[in-house]
């Protein structure tokens, strides 16, 4: 059984600007409290997003999640930007990464790009075994279901999610940019082929 509360509490002794990372697989961020479900590392805690944050109210600055809440079930992803308003600090801020379900239905399109055509080789390539040719169908197909999907946002309905959680100033962002310096260069583009994350991606930000 893992014991988080000393990495916690020695996180939130020597640092004034806290900065939570929800779900951060292999991207470690330095700075940061870093958390995911299944810990890589005895740095970072075991957190399950869909539940009860261990923290006390008011205790980050900043909190960032990329490509994880499309893991949860919509109403589980509400109760987690729910707690992700709760621990934040008055103006705090949240950044969350996901796939776009726009890209999914652009992927459809017959006017394809050659940024397109080449994901879908790629992603068949590598994700869909028996796929007996090049086909955007198996690649939409197998993106919804695979790696533990369970909803795919579009940005509408993330923004009314983050909404309804009580965040304000909702704002699109570019991939791995943002007008707050803190939130600047997070996003981890090397885990795939050049461009492709941003051609999967979309990313809001919001103000508590």
């Amino acid at each position: 059984m893992r014991l988080d509360n000393p990495i916690i509490e020695n996180y939130l002794a020597k640092h004034k600007e806290r900065k939570l990372h929800i779900g951060c697989g292999r991207n470690i961020r330095a700075d940061w409290l870093n958390s995911d479900f299944y810990p890589r590392s005895g740095d970072v805690i075991h957190l399950d997003a869909t539940g009860i944050f261990p923290f006390d109210n008011d205790t980050f600055d900043y909190i960032f999640s990329e490509h994880m809440i499309e893991h949860v079930s919509y109403l589980n992803g509400f109760k987690m930007l729910g707690e992700c308003h709760r621990v934040l600090r008055n103006n705090g801020k949240i950044r969350i990464s996901t796939p776009d379900l726009q890209f999914l239905i652009d992927l459809y399109r017959a006017d394809k790009s050659g940024l397109q055509i080449e994901y879908i080789k790629w992603a068949t390539d590598n994700f869909i075994e028996g796929a007996p040719y090049y086909d955007d169908t198996f690649v939409i197909n197998n993106f919804v279901r695979d790696w533990g999907h369970l909803f795919i946002y579009d940005e509408k309905t993330l923004r009314i999610s983050l909404e309804r959680a009580g965040f304000t100033n909702i704002t699109k962002c570019e991939l791995n940019e943002s007008k707050d310096e803190a939130l600047q260069n997070l996003e981890n583009e090397k885990r795939m082929p050049k461009g492709f994350l941003k051609l999967e991606s979309f990313t809001l930000e919001g103000t508590k």
